[in-house]
């Protein structure tokens, strides 16, 4: 079922003009849970990734031996699936109860060193066809993202560490066919459910606090207080919730900061974002019209069931060049 991001509640173009020139595409994936192939686009899904070619792993040093088994994970989520299912009686049984208190975080690798290489976890499958707002990298029509399953990078030792590839799909004669995964994995939140996406093409204005101080006075001056019933800027005109690739970063946790890329110097460009939720109580604008009816059933709002970093993941490349060091928001 495709997915349509309901007309804005105001036309801020024409409230503001000058917004006209700051329009920005974006492509909302819209992820539901289903069961994609390595042929389709998708979040967690099976990748169409070439038998020959090495799977990415995480070398940086970190500890990788405690969390959660990545295949309890898995299996309590299927467990919850399947009893949310169950009719006339939905929900878990005594006995699923039981095996899911089983699923304990614990020391379940101590064998991994710190700098043994473990497989990261396949994020996102994009085909060219489904979001045409990829970059440009020539041939190639394919886009995988990987990250690793702790959040044990970085200067502060608490960030993802993102790998991207890109493939030519009809170059992959030879498919691998079982794809690895971690054997622990540091958070539940870091492992996708396997999505079927429906991509949706939507317009984007520049957060607020990215605008020029005389643009944000008068923005607030005419969306008048929070507490009222009128749209706000912030939540329905500017930045689509949930995951999407292209279009603005949404900075509401950490206010605006330059993204400039380590080789060149160019401005980061937003390539794509995972969200933990597609809507919440301050942005039910967005929520799909095929989506209104059950808004408020459990993890209608949240199929993936990831929750990066603080909660929403900006991944930025180069506009220059993709292949340049990416940039990684957290908000």
């Amino acid at each position: 079922m495709p997915r349509t991001t309901p007309p804005r509640p105001v036309d801020v173009e024409a409230a503001f003009p000058e917004l006209s020139g700051l329009r920005r595409g974006a492509t909302r994936l819209h992820p539901r849970r289903g069961t994609p192939t390595a042929q389709d686009s998708s979040v967690g899904g099976p990748l169409l990734w070439p038998r020959a070619e090495p799977w990415p792993v995480c070398t940086i040093p970190h500890k990788r031996g405690s969390g959660y088994r990545y295949t309890d994970v898995t299996r309590k989520r299927e467990i919850l699936a399947a009893a949310g299912r169950r009719e006339p009686n939905p929900g878990p049984t005594a006995e699923e109860i039981e095996i899911i208190d089983g699923f304990k975080r614990g020391r379940h690798a101590p064998h991994l060193a710190d700098t043994d290489p473990i497989p990261m976890l396949a994020v996102a499958q994009l085909y060219r066809r489904d979001v045409p707002d990829l970059p440009w990298t020539g041939d190639d029509d394919l886009l995988q993202v990987f990250w690793c399953g702790f959040e044990r990078h970085g200067d502060t030792r608490h960030d993802l560490h993102v790998q991207l590839r890109w493939h030519r799909s009809p170059d992959i004669a030879t498919p691998l066919t079982e794809q690895p995964a971690p054997e622990v994995v540091g958070r539940e939140e870091l492992v996708p459910n396997p999505c079927v996406l429906h991509p949706e093409e939507i317009v984007e204005h520049p957060y607020l606090e990215t605008l020029s101080p005389d643009l944000q006075a008068r923005i607030d001056a005419w969306e008048g207080p929070e507490d009222d019933d009128g749209p706000q800027y912030i939540y329905d005109l500017s930045t689509a919730p949930g995951w999407k690739t292209g279009g603005y970063i949404a900075w509401n946790l950490t206010g605006p900061r330059p993204l400039v890329c380590a080789d060149c110097s160019a401005e980061l460009d937003p390539l794509l974002t995972a969200d933990q939720c597609e809507w919440d109580p301050s942005t039910t604008s967005w929520v799909p019209f095929e989506d209104q009816p059950d808004s408020d059933a459990l993890w209608a709002n949240g199929p993936t069931e990831v929750s990066p970093g603080r909660g929403r993941l900006t991944i930025a490349v180069c506009p220059r060049d993709p292949h340049h060091p990416l940039g990684l928001v957290t908000q």
